[in-house]
């Protein structure tokens, strides 16, 4: 045996190097977290106000950090700003931003931000900004505040910044701002400078151009003095209902210099909204699991204070249904505020236009107040993956239109068979882009709304026919108990997804949300002992083949698919019922057909019968003799 002796050079340089990447290392999860005390003076007249902010910043992140980003998204709204030349650029603005020049057949659009004065835009100007009491260096480039630090934030230190700023509220044209087109005076989303995320992507340093948020979760803490004759509704918990107007009725007003002080405190979120107007009207309802909901709106006639009155009803029913099937609401109040441009999810509340007939106004409450399980209490990065925030979204807002608006339960196999279609629209359109881009890169709104939205709650919806619907509804729940109040991925839902059903699940994910492949599966041939199937397509999938034969009786044969090295259990449709099911041996991507022997002469073939699978050509998914 031969004894290799090692220098003392040689085991520090190892040392050294094992050292070296030691400290290189991340952590396993981790996420910053903020606390914001802010103290805001409204000037209601010139739109304007001054605010003051103490920002207590957690790094956890395993690294020092020399820089720090805020946003300050009120800029985005000046001439010039890269909203502005998105509108002007993008084939399909949104309508609400532009000014059609031209006509309806041949439209000529005007950016609305490109012809805003000087006394309607909108911008945050940084006074003073320190960090632990030293001054920083700071700089702004858009909507982005870069702060230099005069001394590094070390992992495991919660560092104090204390800031100064004046802002001006611009004209309302997308989600925040002064005087909407339903009269509602200040719609304050997006107002303050907000603390960027910092990941272990890395900085999401976005500018805004119109579309979603991140940010890391944390407490508020936010003091409003405003005119005393306005109403106003925010996030989080009102703590002097007493001293304001709109939320007691014995209210005495508590004004200085004619200005009440409304003082509100939120924990564990990541966005705070509120809206004012002299003319808001509160009401409030429980549900039976003790949530509170808030509606403030413009009270403009008996039908839209009748289709509230409705609303918050079926609000608080919303909750307890959710509860049930995502995981348990965990804030104790929920507020409705009419304001913004459409309807917008924040932390706790929600800015939503308001003049709506009845179906439409609880449908876009659902859908916002779906969001506070997937963007608010999932915090996901919506500027990445904007498909699991809108899309899973829409899918809990479909079911419970379905549970609690039409009272009549979901629809028998797929309750989202409107997603299905309007995914079907746009992947045939030419149009669809990976889901997977970056939410400011689409190359029109159209794909980018019905990939976010509709092929989001496609994939949702198509997962439960991958795993069944049984490990779907497990793997809601078991998602929401891992990944609350944390910053989730989609590779995590995935995980749960694996975990809960035992299947292997990648080659989905990774072909759905990466590639524009389709799924198109046909019936070749029927003969009295065999069935013909062939993937037309490029995305190989499992499949349920339905077969009624001569003599009356059915059989459902399921067909896994090998990369999901497992199979899913079987399922309780109606349709199913008294229906014998057979499992076949598995098929294989690389493999175009594949043939099921009968022993008995089809009359009927169908392939999906539970209209789950997004195949795009569905004309040659059933055979009838």
């Amino acid at each position: 045996m031969k004894i290799k002796i090692i220098s003392f050079f040689t085991l520090a340089c190892v040392l050294n190097i094992w050292g070296a990447v030691a400290k290189a290392q991340r952590k396993g999860f981790w996420q910053q977290k903020v606390d914001y005390h802010m103290d805001v003076n409204v000037d209601e007249k010139a739109y304007q106000y001054d605010g003051k902010m103490t920002l207590k910043y957690s790094n956890n992140s395993g690294q020092s950090l020399k820089k720090v980003y805020f946003h300050l998204y009120f800029n985005a709204f000046q001439p010039g700003s890269m909203m502005d030349y998105r509108l002007k650029n993008i084939s399909d603005p949104d309508k609400r931003m532009v000014t059609n020049l031209g006509t309806k057949e041949k439209p000529v659009y005007q950016s609305r931000i490109g012809e805003l004065k000087t006394n309607q835009i909108g911008y945050q100007k940084i006074k003073s900004l320190t960090m632990n009491g030293a001054n920083t260096s700071f700089k702004i480039d858009g909507t982005i505040l870069e702060v230099a630090l005069p001394t590094p934030i070390q992992d495991g230190e919660t560092a104090r910044f204390d800031m100064e700023w004046t802002a001006q509220v611009p004209e309302q044209i997308r989600r925040t701002g002064r005087n909407s087109a339903e009269g509602v005076a200040l719609s304050m989303a997006q107002w303050y400078p907000k603390m960027a995320q910092f990941d272990e992507f890395g900085w999401h340093l976005d500018e805004y151009t119109g579309r979603e948020f991140i940010a890391p979760f944390g407490n508020f803490d936010v003091t409003i003095h405003l005119n005393k004759n306005y109403v106003v509704g925010a996030s989080g918990v009102l703590q002097n209902p007493s001293e304001v107007k709109g939320y007691q009725q014995k209210a005495k007003v508590k004004a200085v210099d004619n200005k009440a002080t409304w003082h509100y405190r939120a924990q564990n979120i990541h966005d705070f909204v509120w809206a004012a107007d002299p003319k808001f009207v509160v009401d409030s309802a429980s549900s039976k699991n003790g949530i509170k909901v808030y509606t403030v709106f413009l009270p403009t006639d008996k039908e839209v204070i009748s289709n509230w009155k409705t609303a918050i009803g079926l609000s608080t029913e919303f909750f307890d249904f959710c509860s049930a099937k995502f995981g348990k609401y965990p804030w104790p109040t929920y507020t409705i505020i009419q304001g913004g441009d459409g309807g917008m999810e924040y932390g706790t509340a929600t800015l939503i236009t308001g003049g709506r007939n009845l179906k439409s106004l609880v449908g876009v409450i659902f859908h916002e107040s779906a969001h506070s399980w997937y963007q608010q209490l999932f915090g996901i990065n919506e500027t990445v993956d904007e498909w699991f925030d809108e899309g899973f979204t829409s899918y809990v807002e479909e079911l419970a239109m379905q549970h609690i608006f039409e009272k009549r339960g979901a629809i028998a196999s797929n309750p989202q068979i409107a997603a299905y279609r309007g995914y079907y629209k746009l992947a045939l359109s030419g149009k669809e882009e990976p889901m997977s881009l970056l939410a400011d890169y689409y190359n029109t709104n159209y794909g980018y709304s019905n990939e976010a939205y509709n092929k989001g709650a496609v994939l949702a919806e198509q997962l439960g026919y991958i795993i069944g619907q049984e490990n779907l509804e497990k793997t809601f729940l078991k998602f929401y108990d891992i990944w609350k109040f944390k910053h989730p991925t989609p590779n995590d839902f995935k995980r749960v997804a694996e975990e809960v059903s035992g299947i292997n699940l990648k080659w989905y994910f990774n072909l759905f949300i990466n590639t524009t492949r389709q799924i198109d599966y046909a019936i070749e041939k029927v003969t009295d002992t065999d069935i013909l199937l062939v993937n037309k397509s490029n995305f190989a999938m499992p499949l349920d083949v339905l077969v009624e034969y001569t003599d009356g009786s059915k059989e459902l044969f399921y067909i896994p698919l090998r990369e999901m090295r497992g199979e899913k259990p079987e399922e309780h449709f109606d349709i199913y019922k008294d229906v014998k099911r057979t499992v076949l041996e598995d098929w294989f991507w690389t493999k175009p057909d594949y043939t099921i022997h009968v022993s008995k002469t089809p009359k009927t073939v169908t392939i999906d019968p539970s209209l789950r699978l997004a195949d795009v050509e569905s004309a040659n998914n059933s055979f009838s003799k």
